[in-house]
Protein backbone atom coordinates (compact mmCIF):
# COMPACT_ATOMS: atom_id res chain seq x y z
CA UNK A 1 0.00 0.00 0.00
CA UNK A 2 1.17 3.55 -0.88
CA UNK A 3 0.03 6.57 1.00
CA UNK A 4 0.37 10.38 1.19
CA UNK A 5 0.18 12.05 4.25
CA UNK A 6 -0.69 15.96 4.94
CA UNK A 7 0.81 18.74 7.70
CA UNK A 8 -1.39 17.20 10.58
CA UNK A 9 -0.44 13.52 10.22
CA UNK A 10 3.48 14.53 9.86
CA UNK A 11 2.74 16.88 13.49
CA UNK A 12 0.77 13.96 14.64
CA UNK A 13 3.78 11.20 14.09
CA UNK A 14 6.02 13.58 15.75
CA UNK A 15 4.01 14.46 18.71
CA UNK A 16 4.34 10.94 19.74
CA UNK A 17 0.63 10.28 18.62
CA UNK A 18 0.99 6.41 18.94
CA UNK A 19 -2.04 5.41 16.74
CA UNK A 20 -0.39 7.37 13.40
CA UNK A 21 3.20 6.00 14.35
CA UNK A 22 1.37 2.55 14.35
CA UNK A 23 -0.30 3.14 10.91
CA UNK A 24 2.71 4.51 9.54
CA UNK A 25 4.31 1.17 9.71
CA UNK A 26 1.88 -0.37 7.25
CA UNK A 27 2.18 1.36 4.35
CA UNK A 28 5.23 0.20 1.98
CA UNK A 29 5.81 3.60 0.57
CA UNK A 30 4.60 6.90 2.33
CA UNK A 31 4.73 9.99 0.07
CA UNK A 32 4.94 13.63 1.49
CA UNK A 33 3.09 15.83 -1.22
CA UNK A 34 5.23 19.09 -1.94
CA UNK A 35 2.18 21.45 -0.26
CA UNK A 36 2.83 19.63 2.78
CA UNK A 37 6.78 20.13 2.83
CA UNK A 38 5.66 23.88 2.40
CA UNK A 39 2.99 24.19 5.24
CA UNK A 40 5.35 22.52 7.46
CA UNK A 41 8.40 24.24 6.36
CA UNK A 42 6.38 27.42 6.71
CA UNK A 43 5.96 26.70 10.11
CA UNK A 44 9.07 26.23 11.09
CA UNK A 45 10.16 29.75 10.24
CA UNK A 46 7.70 30.91 12.46
CA UNK A 47 8.35 28.60 15.43
CA UNK A 48 11.16 28.61 17.71
CA UNK A 49 12.84 25.26 17.33
CA UNK A 50 13.09 25.78 13.20
CA UNK A 51 16.26 24.44 12.94
CA UNK A 52 15.60 21.43 15.04
CA UNK A 53 12.29 20.70 12.87
CA UNK A 54 13.37 20.74 9.69
CA UNK A 55 16.41 18.14 10.39
CA UNK A 56 14.02 16.17 11.64
CA UNK A 57 12.19 16.71 8.91
CA UNK A 58 15.17 15.77 6.42
CA UNK A 59 16.32 12.39 8.61
CA UNK A 60 12.18 11.58 7.71
CA UNK A 61 12.52 12.43 4.04
CA UNK A 62 15.57 10.09 3.84
CA UNK A 63 13.84 6.84 5.14
CA UNK A 64 14.00 4.60 2.46
CA UNK A 65 9.63 4.67 2.40
CA UNK A 66 9.43 8.37 1.70
CA UNK A 67 9.44 10.03 -1.15
CA UNK A 68 8.22 13.77 -1.85
CA UNK A 69 5.51 13.79 -4.44
CA UNK A 70 5.39 16.39 -6.80
CA UNK A 71 3.00 18.13 -9.35
CA UNK A 72 2.73 17.70 -13.29
CA UNK A 73 0.30 18.97 -16.10
CA UNK A 74 -1.34 16.06 -15.20
CA UNK A 75 -1.96 17.44 -11.65
CA UNK A 76 -3.43 20.31 -12.74
CA UNK A 77 -6.34 18.54 -14.30
CA UNK A 78 -7.17 16.39 -11.55
CA UNK A 79 -7.19 19.78 -9.34
CA UNK A 80 -9.50 21.64 -11.89
CA UNK A 81 -12.08 18.45 -11.76
CA UNK A 82 -12.09 18.55 -8.22
CA UNK A 83 -11.96 22.15 -8.05
CA UNK A 84 -14.88 22.49 -10.46
CA UNK A 85 -16.96 19.58 -8.21
CA UNK A 86 -16.17 21.18 -5.14
CA UNK A 87 -17.72 24.35 -6.15
CA UNK A 88 -21.03 23.07 -7.76
CA UNK A 89 -21.57 21.20 -4.77
CA UNK A 90 -20.77 24.39 -2.46
CA UNK A 91 -18.31 22.87 -0.70
CA UNK A 92 -14.96 24.41 -0.93
CA UNK A 93 -11.67 22.93 0.89
CA UNK A 94 -8.32 25.07 1.49
CA UNK A 95 -6.47 25.14 -1.45
CA UNK A 96 -3.41 23.57 -0.42
CA UNK A 97 -5.44 20.37 0.18
CA UNK A 98 -7.38 20.33 -2.85
CA UNK A 99 -3.39 20.48 -4.48
CA UNK A 100 -2.67 17.15 -1.87
CA UNK A 101 -5.92 15.33 -3.09
CA UNK A 102 -5.51 16.39 -7.08
CA UNK A 103 -1.89 14.20 -6.61
CA UNK A 104 -3.57 11.28 -4.64
CA UNK A 105 -5.67 10.99 -7.47
CA UNK A 106 -2.83 11.32 -10.18
CA UNK A 107 -0.43 9.09 -8.45
CA UNK A 108 -3.57 6.26 -7.51
CA UNK A 109 -2.68 6.46 -3.42
CA UNK A 110 -4.42 6.61 -0.19
CA UNK A 111 -4.70 9.61 1.99
CA UNK A 112 -3.84 10.07 5.40
CA UNK A 113 -5.32 12.77 7.20
CA UNK A 114 -7.21 13.87 9.81
CA UNK A 115 -9.35 16.45 8.49
CA UNK A 116 -12.55 15.98 7.61
CA UNK A 117 -13.27 18.57 4.70
CA UNK A 118 -11.25 15.92 2.77
CA UNK A 119 -15.29 13.83 3.06
CA UNK A 120 -16.27 15.88 0.61
CA UNK A 121 -14.29 14.13 -1.97
CA UNK A 122 -15.61 10.55 -2.05
CA UNK A 123 -13.71 9.46 -4.83
CA UNK A 124 -10.84 10.14 -2.89
CA UNK A 125 -9.21 7.05 -1.75
CA UNK A 126 -8.58 6.94 2.03
CA UNK A 127 -6.61 5.25 4.86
Amino acid sequence: MRIAIDTNLYRDFFSADSEVQKQLRVPELIYVPFVTLAELRAGFLCGSRGRENEHRLEQFLSTPRVRTLHQTDRTSRFYAQLYYQLRSLGTPIPTNDLWIASLVMENDIYLYSGDQHFDCLPQLPRF
